[in-house]
């Protein structure tokens, strides 16, 4: 049945009363101290997960131009975050897997040699530079497709300026500018998957995003609170931990007790009896890995003990939904198809159709790399990449939704969980919001 907020969580486990994605945890100090595990995986990923992607995208070898001030997305996965004056960093495809060779001018030269992520770091000269040196280097060895950080789809793959590109590219002979591709597809096939020490830090981290959400229910005081307060709640405990936002810090999170607002900051809106409320929260954690999830409760008006018969039924179909599309999602199912399968469950239980997609890869940014989880919305062309099919190791956040009319416009429950795609199907990254939460 549903279950009652209103004492601390610790009250609530004394009594006994179970919260979906609660844990007695309250964290207050952050779990992520310590060392820094990303230069330990972003090795790893370059050698076990680059190999593979370069060979689905059909590129022997990738470029990267790196610089100051305005870097490539890309930087701190192939360990040039650092770059002040401009450099080339080469991933070539060779038969025991990925060379990499840096072309890099003296003044980054040591620091690089020192980390030991690459092959080779080559020191050049400021004149001609780097670009200059591996594009006389490609001139001479390139043999296979050239991939470069452009492209109209896909951000993280369209780092390369149009001076960069320019720039490069003139250097080229003519058969190295004819093997030119854009990296998209090499970039997608990287960054989609992620590797099981990354989804455990993932784990830990929708474990504190959910956990947190709860927590800033049981501070609700209906006629006094505001959504704003809820927010302000969560962002002390974020600095209380030290941890970062998983997307733009105005609108992260998004606490909404009035109509649909999309992706908005929260206002001053006063909560009160009657009102749906919507949290919608991400974290980041070693400055890498974010979190999306979304947790509702229902204020009671002061004659009820639980919700109207109405809000009850559009809370369990979204939460159904929600579990209906992760019983599909498993390898080799395209994303589009598992939209189809929320719609159809939306359209059979009355709801307004919902413009957003089921859900979206989610892992080093909150609108990650990776297949799309949507495309069957009426009137709407499906993105390429639903049409794409799920691997191992893919982490999406994805909503069970349902959307009805209220005064002043529509409201949208939408129950969104996260969830890592294995072998054998997928699974919940934490415990998921089972009842709503009533505030009293």
């Amino acid at each position: 049945m549903p279950v009652s907020v209103r004492l601390s969580l610790c009250t609530l486990l004394a009594l006994l009363i179970s919260v979906s994605g609660c844990s007695s945890e309250s964290y207050t100090e952050n779990p992520f101290d310590g060392p820094d595990p990303w230069p330990d995986i972003r090795a790893e990923r370059i050698q076990t997960l680059l190999p593979e992607a370069m060979d689905r995208s059909g590129a022997e070898a990738w470029a990267l131009i790196c610089r100051s001030n305005n870097n490539d997305p890309l930087a701190r996965h192939v360990g040039c975050e650092n770059a002040v004056a401009p450099a080339v960093f080469l991933f070539e495809r060779t038969p025991d897997g990925v060379r990499s060779t840096v072309f890099s001018p003296p003044g980054e030269a040591t620091a690089l040699k020192e980390i030991a992520l690459h092959d080779s770091v080559a020191v050049v000269d400021r004149s001609p530079g780097a670009i200059a040196e591996a594009a006389d280097y490609l001139n001479r060895n390139l043999s296979g497709n050239l991939a470069l950080n452009f492209s109209s789809s896909n951000e993280l793959a369209d780092g390369l300026s149009h001076t960069q590109f320019t720039a490069f590219t003139d250097l080229l002979d003519d058969s190295a500018r004819d093997r030119v591709i854009s990296s998209e597809e090499l970039i997608y096939e990287w960054l989609s998957v992620k590797l099981p020490q990354e989804v455990e830090i993932m784990r830990k981290a929708a474990e504190i995003t959910a956990q947190w959400q709860i927590d800033a229910y049981a501070q609700v005081v209906p006629g006094e609170s505001t959504d704003r307060d809820i927010a302000d709640y969560l962002k002390s405990r974020m600095a209380e931990i030290g941890v970062g936002d998983a997307w733009a810090p105005d609108q992260n999170p998004l606490v909404n007790s009035g109509p649909d607002r999309g992706h908005a900051h929260p206002t001053d809106r006063t909560i009160v009896p009657g009102d749906v409320i919507q949290i919608d929260f991400g974290i980041r954690v070693h400055d890498m890995w974010v979190t999306d999830i979304q947790r509702f409760a229902y204020v009671l008006q002061p004659d009820e003990t639980e919700p109207p018969a109405d809000i009850q039924r559009y809370w369990e179909v979204a939460r159904d939904g929600n579990r209906m599309v992760l019983e599909v999602m498993q390898p080799g199912i395209t994303g589009v198809d598992v939209d189809r399968v929320q719609r159809n469950w939306m359209r059979e239980n009355g709801s307004m159709d919902v413009l957003w997609n089921t859900g979206h890869p989610v892992g080093y940014v909150a609108h990650d790399v990776g297949p799309s989880l949507g495309g069957a919305q009426e009137g709407r062309e499906p993105h390429e990449t639903a049409f794409r099919e799920l691997r191992e190791g893919n982490v999406f956040a994805f909503d069970g939704f349902y959307m009805w009319e209220i005064e002043g416009g529509t409201k949208t429950i939408s129950v969104e969980e996260m969830a890592v795609v294995t072998s054998e199907g997928a699974e919940y990254l934490t415990a998921p919001q089972e009842e709503l939460i009533l505030i009293r």
